[in-house]
Formats: C-alpha cells, sequence, structure tokens
C-alpha cells in the first residue's frame, strides 16, 4: 500500500493489514507521527503530540497482537486495537496536557483519565495527541486566540469549523485514523461538514461525558469524526452505553441494506430557508441518489424549529457562565480569555433565571413534537443540509446568502441545533463538493438511541456515493 493509501486507509482495511502481519502498529504509528509533523505547521490541527505515549502505547499492542497463538500475551482487544487516533483538547488525559484550548488551562495536566479515554485504552487505541479547538469549545470556527487558528485541509484559508475543527482537520488529512469530538450545537457537525468527514453526535447521555470540560450539560454530547460511517461506528461502539441485546453499531455497516427499506423526511421549514445556492444544489443531488437508491422521500412539518434557535442559546449561555463562575474563572479572570468567548459569558450573566426554565421547557416541548412528528408521518429520519454554506474564510463574521448579510456563527449552527436540544442523534457525512471544491455535508437527525439505524441509512448512501477525492496538501 502506497504512503497517501495507508494515510487515509479504512480503520478496517488497516486491522487486516495488522492480524496478517503485513503492518505493525509500531510502523503505523510511527507514519502517522511523521505526518503529523510534516503537515501540522499548515494545519495547526494538534496542540499537543503525544510521541512518546504514542510508541509506548503502539509496542504494548504489537506485543499483544503479534505474539504466538496460544500465548499468554496474545490479546486481541478488538477492530481499535492497535488504531491511531487523537482526542479533542478539552477531554481530559491522565498524564497529558489537556487545555481546552484556554489560557487558563494551559499547563493542566490531569490526574485521571475522562470516561470516554479509559474505555478507548481498554479497547487498544494509540493516542497520538491532543486536537486544537475553538476556546473552551465555545465557538464553530477553531480560530483559537491562544494556539492559533486550525485551517481547513481543502483550503488552507478557510476555517475548518468547530469547535471540534483540529479533530476534524486531522482525519481529513490523514493525520490520524479517527478522531473523538464533542457537541454541543453542532461541534462534531459543522466542522465534520467542512472538512468532508464523517462527524456522529449521538443521543445525549449514551456517553459518558464524565472527565470532558462541559460547556452545556443539558445539550453537551461526545462522539467519533472519522472518514467513513463504517470506522465512526468502530470508534463509537466502545464508548456507547447500549441496551443489554442492542446491537454493536459497526455490525450495520457490514453490508449496504436496500435502500427502500428508509423513509426519510425533509422538513418543510426552517432548515432550507437560508441556504446558499451551491449547497442547495449539492443537497439536492443527494436527494436525487437517496431516491434512486429507493429510499422513499417525503416533506414533513416539525414544529417549534424556530424557536430552537433561542431557546438553545438562552440554555448554553446560561449553563456555560455558571459552570466558569462556578470554577472561579469569570469574571475574575476574564481578561484571560478570547473576546468572543468573553462576550459569550457577559451574555450569560444577564439570563434571568425565568427565561432559562422557559427555555428549558420548550426543550422539552419540543422533544416531544420532534418524536410526534416523526411517528405521525411515519419517517426514519430527517434528511438536511448539515450547514447552509461551506467553509467561510478565516476571519469572516459574515457571509452573504441571496443579498442579505447572516452572522457566520449563526449560519454554521443553525441547522444543528435542534438535533442538540432534542437530545437525538444526528450524522454529518460528505455528499458531494461545490464548484470551488469544497465539501458539503449531508445530515441525518434520528429518534432517541437510533445511532444504529442511522449507520445504516449512512453506510448505504456512502457506498453509492464513495469519497475518493482528498484535500490539495
Amino acid at each position: 500500500m502506497s504512503d497517501s493509501g495507508l494515510a487515509f486507509a479504512s480503520i478496517t482495511e488497516i486491522g487486516k493489514l495488522f492480524r496478517k502481519r503485513k503492518l505493525s502498529p509500531v510502523e503505523l504509528t510511527k507514519f502517522m507521527l511523521a505526518r503529523v509533523e510534516q503537515l501540522n505547521p499548515k494545519l495547526n490541527a494538534y496542540i499537543t503530540v503525544t510521541e512518546d505515549l504514542a510508541i509506548a502505547q503502539a509496542k504494548k499492542a504489537e506485543a499483544e497482537l503479534f505474539a504466538p497463538r496460544g500465548s499468554k500475551a496474545r490479546r486481541d482487544r478488538g477492530p481499535l486495537h492497535g488504531i491511531p487516533i487523537s482526542l479533542k483538547d478539552n477531554i481530559h488525559t491522565k498524564g497529558v496536557r489537556s487545555t481546552a484550548g484556554s489560557k487558563l488551562l494551559s499547563a493542566f495536566v490531569p490526574e485521571h483519565d475522562a470516561v470516554v479515554v479509559e474505555r478507548l485504552r481498554e479497547a487498544g487505541a494509540i493516542f497520538l495527541g491532543k486536537t486544537n479547538l475553538h476556546e473552551f469549545a465555545y465557538g464553530v470556527t477553531s480560530n483559537n486566540p491562544h494556539y492559533g487558528p486550525v485551517h481547513n485541509p481543502w483550503n488552507l484559508a478557510r476555517i475548518p469549523g468547530g469547535s471540534s475543527g483540529g479533530s476534524a482537520a486531522a482525519v481529513a488529512a490523514g493525520l490520524c485514523c479517527g478522531s473523538i469530538g464533542t457537541d454541543t450545537g453542532g461541534s462534531i457537525r459543522i466542522p465534520a461538514s467542512l472538512c468532508g468527514v464523517v462527524g456522529l453526535k449521538p443521543t445525549i447521555g449514551r456517553v459518558n461525558t464524565d472527565g470532558t470540560v462541559p460547556l452545556s450539560p443539558h445539550l453537551d454530547c461526545v462522539g467519533p469524526l472519522a472518514r467513513t460511517a463504517a470506522d465512526a461506528a468502530l470508534l463509537l461502539d466502545p464508548i456507547l452505553v447500549r441496551g443489554k441485546r442492542e446491537p454493536l453499531l459497526s455490525s450495520a455497516c457490514k453490508s449496504s441494506p436496500p435502500m427502500k427499506k428508509f423513509r426519510l423526511g425533509v422538513p418543510s421549514e426552517f432548515f432550507l430557508d437560508v441556504i446558499s445556492g451551491d449547497v442547495k444544489n449539492v443537497f439536492e443531488a443527494a436527494l436525487r441518489s437517496l431516491n434512486k437508491l429507493g429510499a422513499a422521500i417525503k416533506e414533513i412539518s416539525i414544529p417549534l424549529l424556530q424557536e430552537t434557535e433561542h431557546a438553545g442559546n438562552e440554555i448554553a449561555w446560561s449553563e456555560a457562565t455558571h459552570y466558569h463562575q462556578q470554577a472561579g474563572w469569570f469574571p475574575a479572570r476574564a481578561a484571560d480569555y478570547g473576546e468572543d468567548v468573553r462576550s459569550r459569558l457577559e451574555i450569560g450573566t444577564r439570563v434571568s433565571a425565568t427565561v432559562y426554565l422557559q427555555a428549558l421547557e420548550l426543550r422539552d416541548t419540543f422533544i416531544q413534537q420532534l418524536h410526534l412528528a416523526m411517528a405521525d408521518a411515519g419517517v426514519d429520519a430527517l434528511v438536511v443540509p448539515t450547514t447552509p454554506i461551506t467553509a467561510p474564510l478565516i476571519g469572516e463574521e459574515t457571509s452573504r446568502l441571496n443579498e442579505k448579510d447572516y452572522p457566520t456563527r449563526a449560519l454554521l449552527l443553525r441547522n444543528n441545533r435542534p438535533a442538540n436540544l432534542a437530545g437525538v442523534p444526528a450524522i454529518s457525512i460528505p455528499c458531494g463538493f461545490t464548484p470551488a471544491g469544497l465539501p458539503v455535508g449531508l445530515q441525518l437527525i434520528g429518534a432517541v438511541t437510533d445511532e444504529f439505524l442511522l449507520m445504516r441509512i449512512a453506510h448505504a448512501f456512502e457506498s453509492a456515493n464513495p469519497q475518493t477525492i482528498r484535500p490539495p496538501l
């Protein structure tokens, strides 16, 4: 396999090479670290590279996988054994600096791993390092004032999205086999869309967030970024809390089910009201592909969508400010925050208890109405564009659509926040490119605990529409 092929190989392909002893975990890890050394100066995807830890973990994986059959030393921990991945830097890692992209935590070294890190260690994953992000995960550009902006691999002058921008850029550029990020208002799906990778936000509560720096506990989720739906499933399986008889997500990607089994709803309001012409064209082509593959597609009305933007903001503003006040950082150390995050924390101080509680009540009503609407319409999932625009330029605070200027942050959050407010799973998958060569994401939104179903639909779509173009690095 060529170097380029190895950098973008799937987790399943690499696992087969390991078990045939045609590639070793140490060889792959050193290869990935060399790519990081070569390309990270352009992308700024990693804040901390854990070379010594990664090599030590790779040697352990190799000793376990390559021990003679029947030996007590031989152990196969599963599909992630020996696979080099990255972790967003708001996820605690024992003995490794965990900054949350902030000045306040620039020297913080946790004494314990986050729960997701513990489970990934047990699964045999190798940690290459901690990825850059929007400060405290409180933004969607990953234009970090303390560690520098993350650059989009498809166009270095553009943002990767955020807040998990470093994770998405690293996956898209072949600087890891997958990554773990967090999502509060689209922070996995937005960068997945803008960087042309897969990003999945699970049902809230299905992945333990202990040991992850919180933003808004009512909305926070931890999930994978990967190059394919199958890889995302393999990354999510070890950390997902599942029922006794619930199958592994990876089994949803073993074969491509006929799309005629799936009924998809396109919301008649909100999601397509504000959208660029280029994104709309790619989205409509994706719908035609789904329909041609046999999926039944119908228009569906979802109540309260317009109100989700305000409710989501009011919950996030309040809860983020409360956390930073409890930590003793705000307002005592307000000068140590970047301007945009500081301004949002200040907004949080002005949200009244009444407004916050009303937002939580609207959230409960929206959850009920969303599930009722999907059940009444008989659809398995909603299908919408992940973001109304492609990756903006770094520093571009407004985007012009239909002769009107919109705040870039609000545009990128717009189609993503509803799934966070409802606590339901959602996945963004690549569905094409604009004439300018920028990726477009297709978002599938399911009902509570429908990750398996979303994975089946995503895998079927990408099997029929494989992405073979790679970033021009």
